[in-house]
């Protein structure tokens, strides 16, 4: 008898902020402008969270409507992982926040730290609890309220964040479908090209840190742009290739939605025609690790997958770190 269990997507929820913040807005706040936005980034405008929304909140919408559309209660739920780079606080983990707020009383709960490819991380993790049949439910969760760690300042890296929140529920589907493949890197020695310097053990919050503006993201964005037009497209190769298909086998790529010029660059280097990539970046900008599972959500609820469909997924972020994965569509 084959007692083979394979994970796949279950259900999507995501949640936006109501707050609209658009490139003529930014023309006000620092020097640059909406052409300038658009033609080096793609994004037209992000959105703000509200001042009394923490990361847990979002976390907490979006988990609800992943739960109601997989038909999954939340005392199903055997694991809660929230994958962000702006817990509501050092400890506890926003997910034992989210865990206390959906009524998830039978998960165990953490958060998860791989910037932008937190979730595909996430999702590689709660594929291994499900397919060993550890767990048959797991809340895969992606926040950030990055309007909180960024510079304002700072033209270079403020026209880029916006906040959101996006979740999936995952559990035992069709033998054959579900997550296929998944490819997980890092390179710590590029750590130094995106982070926060303060705030930590290495450098505790004080007068010095915050007045030398310590605690908000800093980027050398020649360095990134360089290492993720490279690492977007050799993920994705290798994560195809752990499924057995070929890039002629792929029907949608979603990817992390930092820059339209890498998804560009990755997505000719693969052959994928354009309008077979998913795309959220012009209305959202970059949400760190919610991009993806927001992106994937809206293309789902617009009915452009099909059962069966190959969907790749791939994300790079601080750390620096990549992941990828490929799915085939099961619902």
């Amino acid at each position: 008898m084959n007692n083979k269990i394979s994970a796949g997507i279950l259900g999507l929820g995501s949640y936006m902020p109501e707050k609209i913040l658009t490139n003529f807005d930014l023309e006000k706040m620092v020097d640059t402008s909406d052409e300038w936005i658009r033609t080096r980034t793609g994004i037209s405008e992000r959105r703000i969270a509200d001042p009394n929304d923490a990361t847990s909140d979002m976390a907490t919408r979006a988990a609800l409507k992943a739960l109601d559309d997989a038909g999954v209660s939340a005392a199903d739920i055997d694991m809660i992982m929230v994958a962000t780079i702006t817990p509501d606080m050092i400890f506890p983990a926003t997910a034992c926040i989210v865990q206390d707020n959906i009524g998830a009383k039978n998960a165990a709960a953490f958060d998860l730290e791989a910037a932008c490819s937190g979730f595909i991380y996430g999702l590689s993790i709660a594929k291994q609890f499900i397919e060993t049949g550890t767990y048959r439910y797991v809340l895969v969760i992606a926040a950030d309220v990055l309007s909180r760690i960024t510079d304002w300042q700072d033209r270079n890296t403020c026209v880029l964040f916006g906040d959101g929140a996006g979740a999936a529920v995952v559990g035992p589907v069709e033998e054959g479908y579900g997550i296929l493949s998944t490819y997980l890197g890092s390179d710590g020695s590029g750590g130094k090209y995106l982070h926060i310097k303060a705030g930590g053990s290495r450098m505790p919050a004080s007068h010095e840190t915050v007045d030398k503006r310590l605690h908000y993201m800093y980027m050398d964005g020649g360095e990134v742009f360089k290492f993720a037009v490279k690492i977007m497209d050799t993920a994705s190769m290798e994560a195809i290739e752990r499924a057995g298909l070929k890039p002629d086998d792929i029907d949608w790529f979603v990817p992390h939605q930092a820059n339209i010029r890498i998804i560009e660059s990755a997505r000719k280097r693969l052959g994928i025609s354009p309008e077979r990539v998913c795309l959220t970046i012009h209305k959202y900008g970059n949400m760190s690790a919610a991009t993806i599972p927001v992106t994937l959500d809206e293309a789902a609820h617009e009915d452009k997958f099909k059962k069966g469909d190959n969907i790749v997924l791939v994300g790079f972020g601080g750390g620096l770190t990549w992941a990828s994965c490929v799915l085939k569509w099961s619902k």
